[in-house]
C-alpha cells in the first residue's frame, strides 16, 4: 500500500451538457518521502488533483488516501483538521499576513500544530536567519516564498503540496526555491507534491506524473533525480 494513494478519482463540475469533468477516473500513487512532479499543461486537471489531495475540493468518487487515512469519506470537520495537521502548502502568491514578521507568520502556522517544528529554526533552516523580524514588505519575492515554505515546514506536514511555486519569481530566484524544495524532501524525508506546466523540471522528481484532459497518461519513476542546479529552460 502506497503511502498517498489517489485511486480512480473523478472530479464533476454541473450537471448535464454543462457538466465538466476535470478529473477523469485519474488513478496514481506516491510514495513516503518522495518528491513526485505533476505535471500538465493549463486545465489539464493538475490543480484539481492538488486541490482533492489538499482536502480543500472534494472528488465526486474515487478514493483518496494519505497515510491510510480515507480522504474522500472524511466530514467536514475531519478535512478542516486534516488540512491543519496533515497538510502543507505552497503556493505560486505567498499568502503572508502583512502586519506580521517572517517569524510571527512561521509562528501562526507552528502553534496550531501538536507536533510542530521551532519557528525560529525552521527559517534558519531555509536561510532567512538574519530576517526574522522583517515585515513581507521588506522582503523580496524570492525570501516571501522562502517564509511560505517555512510556514508549511513547520507544520511538521505528512504532505507538502506546491502550486507552481515559483511562477511569480525570476528564474535564478525560482531555481534557488526549486532546489530548497527538493532538498527539504530528500534530506527530512518530507513526500512534496509539485504541480508545474514546465515539463523541464519533471527530472528533478522522484516520479513524474502527468496529466492530459484530466487523465493520468505517464507515470515514470526516477531512480537518480537530477538536481535543480543542473537542470535549465
Amino acid at each position: 500500500m502506497a503511502f498517498l494513494e489517489f485511486h480512480d478519482v473523478v472530479r464533476q463540475y454541473g450537471t448535464g451538457e454543462s457538466a465538466v469533468l476535470a478529473l477523469d477516473h485519474a488513478t496514481f500513487d506516491i510514495e513516503q518521502g518522495e518528491l513526485a512532479v505533476i505535471l500538465g499543461a493549463s486545465g489539464a486537471g493538475k490543480s484539481t488533483a492538488l486541490n482533492i489531495l489538499g482536502g480543500m475540493d472534494r472528488a465526486t468518487s474515487g478514493t483518496v488516501r494519505l497515510g491510510g487515512r480515507d480522504v474522500t469519506k472524511a466530514s467536514e470537520a475531519e478535512l478542516t483538521d486534516y488540512r491543519r495537521f496533515d497538510v502543507g502548502f505552497v503556493f505560486q502568491f505567498y499568502n503572508l499576513v502583512p502586519n506580521l514578521t517572517a517569524l510571527e507568520n512561521v509562528e501562526l502556522a507552528s502553534q496550531i500544530c501538536p507536533d510542530a517544528l521551532d519557528a525560529r529554526e525552521t527559517l534558519e533552516k531555509v536561510g532567512l536567519g538574519g530576517r526574522l523580524n522583517n515585515f513581507p514588505a521588506q522582503l523580496s519575492g524570492g525570501e516571501q516564498q522562502r517564509v511560505s515554505i517555512a510556514r508549511a515546514l513547520a507544520k511538521n506536514p505528512k504532505l507538502l503540496l506546491c502550486d507552481e511555486p515559483t511562477g511569480a519569481l525570476d528564474y535564478n530566484t525560482g531555481k534557488q526555491i526549486l532546489q530548497l524544495l527538493q532538498d527539504s524532501c530528500h534530506e527530512h524525508g518530507i513526500t512534496v507534491a509539485l504541480v508545474t506546466h514546465n515539463s523541464a523540471l519533471a527530472p528533478m522528481g522522484d516520479r513524474l506524473i502527468r496529466f492530459r484532459s484530466g487523465k493520468v497518461t505517464e507515470i515514470a519513476v526516477n531512480e537518480h533525480p537530477t538536481p535543480i542546479a543542473d537542470i535549465e529552460w
